[in-house]
């Protein structure tokens, strides 16, 4: 078994609504998003892959599109964008995509992160 790790970055807009007033992400503001895509798989022999990492970042590209320099507010299902429910939203329109998906660490900045492996 071998596990591969494709790092994902974008940026995003986003204030979190249910924090109490005052509470600093209740204003508007942005961060560079560093994104983990965790896989586990067997190798194809035929082609040397457990999957190609360029095939990874296809499969991201139609959720990059809706994340990267826009705000997650606006995004059905991330009215409240957190770590906690942005990373559990990718995982949802990633999961199909991707076989052998077992885990997504979702980095807010270089102390902060959120690790989901799934429902």
């Amino acid at each position: 078994m071998h596990k591969l790790v494709q790092i994902i970055r974008f940026e995003s807009a986003r204030k979190l609504t249910k924090v109490p007033k005052g509470h600093p992400c209740s204003n508007l503001y942005g961060l560079a998003f560093k994104l983990e895509i965790h896989l586990e798989g067997e190798i194809d022999y035929s082609t040397g892959f457990v999957i190609d990492f360029n095939n990874i970042e296809k499969e991201f590209d139609s959720i990059r599109k809706h994340l990267d320099h826009n705000y997650l507010n606006d995004i059905e299902g991330l009215e409240n964008p957190t770590s906690e429910i942005l990373v559990e939203w990718i995982w949802n329109e990633l999961k199909p995509k991707l076989e052998g998906l077992v885990k997504l660490v979702l980095w807010e900045n270089e102390v902060s992160r959120v690790e989901f492996k799934g429902n």
